[in-house]
């Protein structure tokens, strides 16, 4: 089964790493990395994201790990389109997170305008980071909890 899924993946943290499970748990994983370009009209507030070429150096480290545990392959793409990858043929799913479900349900849209069979959808729960809380780039790179999701030193379970 060839799965897509995509992101800006900055910085990559538990969340992150749940998607890639699920995906390599599927079959071979092709990940679209939001282009630079592309990477600041995905996001709901401001923020720097680090240049492409950095970010798709730390996620083709994290990936290697997956697809040797996996025996799977993987290939990371640029993503120049909110739609990325997943609307051309080869694909068979496509890994989201609830946050993007609705992205996703579109993308089969545009695969059915287009003639082609829809992607299997899987959804992946968000993962909570230590105060409830959903573990997010946004909230480590504003110091509110590290990449597992566990608060940082100056901050307080109250402090949500």
């Amino acid at each position: 089964m060839n799965v897509a899924l995509g992101g800006t993946f900055d910085p990559i943290h538990d969340g992150h790493r749940a998607l890639f499970e699920r995906a390599f748990e599927l079959g071979d994983v092709t990940v679209g990395l939001t282009s630079d370009d592309l990477a600041p009209k995905t996001r709901h507030e401001e923020r720097y994201v680090r240049p492409f070429e950095e970010r798709k150096r730390d996620l083709e480290d994290e990936l290697a790990e997956y697809a040797a545990e996996y025996g799977r392959d993987y290939e990371v793409r640029e993503l120049t389109e909110p739609t990325g990858i997943a609307v051309e043929p080869e694909f068979d799913a496509l890994v989201c997170s609830p946050e993007t479900e609705a992205n996703a349900e579109r993308i089969n849209e545009i695969r059915r305008e287009r003639g082609f069979d829809p992607l299997d959808i899987e959804v992946v729960p968000r993962v909570e980071a230590e105060d409830g809380g959903v573990i997010s780039s946004t909230r480590i790179v504003k110091g509110e909890i590290d990449e597992h999701g566990n608060l940082t030193p100056n901050r307080s379970p109250r402090e949500k």
